[in-house]
């Protein structure tokens, strides 16, 4: 008997081993949105529906980096954590390795040796080969290697120790500015990386490339505006692969390791708003696209949105997924959606496994337009955005904002869902932060049910002819010259105050106080966030920005107020003919006055009524809901008895196997622990700010985290990192 249990406890040692080891591998949360399948899922179970009401503050980390006055810091960045040390990017750009169980600093890297820094950034990379342990990232227009255990640059890699994103797109290195914002995902040695480009006119197209880790040397390249001879040329006008822009991948990537196929999620081409000089479907925009991983060669596409109008990126990188139909398990690809559609593809084919109809959409009546005839309705799941609403959908906070609202509705040009922008003003709903954001979903594959956090966010599209700008010899003064430049360019996010709509965008309020001029006029010419370069906008302009945002009234500007610049100047892609000059653009300019900016009533709040945002649970074997809830409050809105109002945000949740589903993001400041089978709120914490970021959460020395990236206030200008924990 004793030598049977002996023998018994032989056979199990290695079962109890492998079963430690594999524990121990899901320990970390590795990759940005958790694995190369963004997944944002964790078997780790510490922290449960049981215990989480426990949950407790752990650690706080504050990065020392803010500059003096300037308005608090914001990072997107969802950290990474191998082997107990997490890694994270601040606000400023300036990326750091932290104690993951203290919070306490262990080393950091200024890729801007002193300068401002900042831009967005949602991450870093790690890669590791033996002792061979390195952080990539973008900063700026560079992409950088550095010692993971040591912060030091890695000067093998690139030009010592970074390459210029510059290189490899269309145009002049020397003259662009490539800066992506979200993290490069790893294939063996290769780092595949997307891009950031303008969204105006003279935009680089988003190339999607592969550099050696080791390296630093480009490898291979993919176009995605293709040139003459490659698959999707025929969607475009002849010449569009030398002047078009956009269609690229911002928001991330996923990756199946087991087929060697890298997945992107690419943006909509540019201009955002009016396509007349790139009359087609424009493959491949708007599309999730499948690549061989080693080559960068197509495998397949799936377009979501033809022509695109509406800025309707795809926003987040696919979820990699394994869908059971008819008994029968398929690997496929969730794609999220701003528009509010879930795409539920086959992994190896592209084709969806839901119905899919391609149903007439209304036309443009705009000069030089021609919208797509049809657009792609999925009939599974149901769109978890609403994409429809009538007068009876207006929100009614107060009379007056309710009549204001009306008056302004019945003026708008809205046929339905894809009602093109118009010069009349059009409705447009979702609205360009409607349905999904950069947060993506996380998904559980012990159920098959995805989580998404969704926003009803309409907008209005006022497009207006431009004009080239005439010289005039009449002297206006400067202040009024710098307004005429705000009002066409600015107002519609930093608003007519001024007061802008933290945290998405800035006050502009005693703007001098906070900034220099020279740092205001690099801000308005590189962009950031959410904001495109302006660099030809303002192009000897300078003095009368400056002069309306410093509330400076007395200077001089010899040129008419209503002068609006030379737009054709941010054409940056010049197509030249044989004799190397430049070749006349006839091709009418239209801007969009109102993008990006919500549809609201005289009280500031949204036009339509709530739910503002909304948690949504879909079973993908099925398309059908498990469960949807409002999620985030503005307080003093909520009716005594009613739900809560819901909030726009754009991180994503998390969910664990411990029967969670956490979420931050949301406007009143709020982080959140949901029970992932009803949607019932378990927890939730106020934070100092809002939290700017999709969670995280790992295991060190036995104890579960969950992570978050806040922004920041007061006490921490710069923002924070905020771990919490069970006592």
């Amino acid at each position: 008997m004793k030598k049977n249990k002996k023998r018994l406890l032989l056979l199990t040692l290695p079962a109890i081993i492998l079963a430690t080891a594999c524990k121990k591998k899901n320990q970390d949360w590795s990759i940005y949105k958790a694995d190369n399948e963004s997944s944002s899922y964790s078997d780790l179970n510490q922290i449960n529906k049981d215990n989480v009401q426990q949950l407790k503050v752990a650690w706080k980390f504050t990065p020392d980096d803010a500059v003096e006055g300037a308005r608090f810091g914001s990072s997107e960045c969802n950290p990474i954590v191998i082997d107990g040390v997490m890694y994270a990017s601040s606000a400023r750009h300036r990326i750091y390795a932290i104690n993951a169980e203290t919070g306490r600093q262990i080393w950091a890297f200024d890729p801007f040796n002193g300068g401002d820094g900042g831009g967005v950034c949602r991450g870093v990379t790690y890669w590791q080969d033996g002792n061979d342990k390195r952080i990539l990232f973008t900063a700026g227009d560079n992409l950088f290697a550095v010692n993971a255990e040591t912060g030091k640059i890695i000067p093998a890699f690139g030009k010592d120790g970074k390459v210029s994103m510059n290189v490899g797109i269309r145009d002049d290195p020397k003259v662009i500015s490539i800066k992506p914002t979200s993290p490069g995902i790893v294939y063996k040695d290769l780092l595949i990386v997307g891009n950031e480009v303008s969204e105006l006119y003279g935009a680089q197209p988003g190339y999607i490339r592969a550099y050696n880790i080791r390296n630093g040397n480009r490898e291979w390249t993919f176009h995605t505006i293709p040139k003459p001879g490659e698959p999707g040329y025929e969607t475009w006008p002849k010449d569009a692969w030398k002047y078009a822009g956009g269609a690229n991948d911002w928001s991330g990537m996923s990756l199946d390791i087991k087929r060697g196929l890298v997945f992107l999620a690419l943006g909509s081409p540019t201009y955002d708003f009016y396509g007349a000089d790139r009359k087609g479907e424009n493959l491949y925009g708007n599309c999730v696209v499948a690549l061989d991983a080693a080559t960068g060669k197509r495998k397949w596409h799936f377009q979501t949105i033809h022509h695109d109008l509406w800025d309707y990126d795809l926003p987040a990188p696919p979820n990699l997924v394994t869908v059971i139909k008819n008994g029968k398990k398929i690997d496929a690809v969730a794609q999220t959606s701003k528009i509010g559609f879930l795409y539920v593809l086959n992994r190896e084919t592209g084709e969806s496994l839901f119905p899919v109809e391609e149903r007439k959409v209304p036309s443009s009546d705009v000069p030089g337009e021609e919208a797509w005839p049809t657009q792609p309705f999925p009939l599974k799941p149901k769109p978890y955005a609403r994409q429809y609403m009538t007068i009876d959908d207006l929100s009614n906070f107060s009379p007056a904002a309710h009549d204001s609202l009306v008056k302004i509705f019945k003026g708008l040009r809205y046929d339905g869902l894809f009602t093109p922008p118009s010069t009349k003003g059009s409705l447009n709903l979702p609205g360009t932060i409607g349905g999904s954001e950069w947060g993506g979903a996380a998904y559980d594959p012990a159920t098959g049910v995805l989580y998404l956090k969704s926003n009803d966010s309409p907008e209005i599209d006022i497009l207006q002819k431009i004009e080239e700008a005439k010289k005039s010899e009449d002297e206006t003064d400067f202040y009024s010259g710098g307004m005429a430049i705000y009002k066409t360019y600015c107002v519609s996010c930093h608003r007519e105050d001024r007061n802008g709509e933290e945290p998405f965008y800035p006050s502009l309020v005693n703007l001098q106080k906070r900034m220099t001029k020279d740092q205001v006029l690099n801000k308005i010419r590189q962009g950031g966030g959410k904001m495109p370069p302006f660099a030809s906008i303002i192009k000897g302009h300078e003095e009368a920005i400056i002069a309306y945002l410093f509330e400076n009234k007395n200077k001089k500007l010899s040129q008419k107020e209503s002068d609006l610049l030379e737009i054709k100047n941010n054409k940056s892609a010049i197509q030249r003919d044989k004799s190397g000059s430049a070749k006349k653009d006839t091709t009418p300019t239209y801007l969009n006055l109102t993008a990006y900016s919500q549809f609201e009533g005289t009280d500031g709040y949204s036009a339509i009524r709530p739910p503002w945002g909304t948690l949504n649970a879909i079973n993908l074997n099925t398309g059908e809901y498990e469960w949807k809830i409002p999620v985030g409050n503005y307080p003093e809105l909520q009716k005594k008895g009613e739900p809560v109002t819901g909030t726009s945000s754009s991180p994503g949740p998390i969910v664990t196997s411990g029967g969670l589903v956490f979420l931050g993001g949301t406007r009143d400041n709020k982080f959140f622990a949901f029970d992932k089978t009803n949607g019932k709120l378990l927890w939730d914490f106020t934070l100092p700010a809002i939290g700017s970021a999709t969670p995280c959460t790992y295991m060190v020395k036995g104890k579960q985290y969950v992570a978050l990236s806040v922004r920041g206030d007061k006490g921490g200008p710069a923002g924070y990192i905020i771990a919490f924990s069970l006592p």
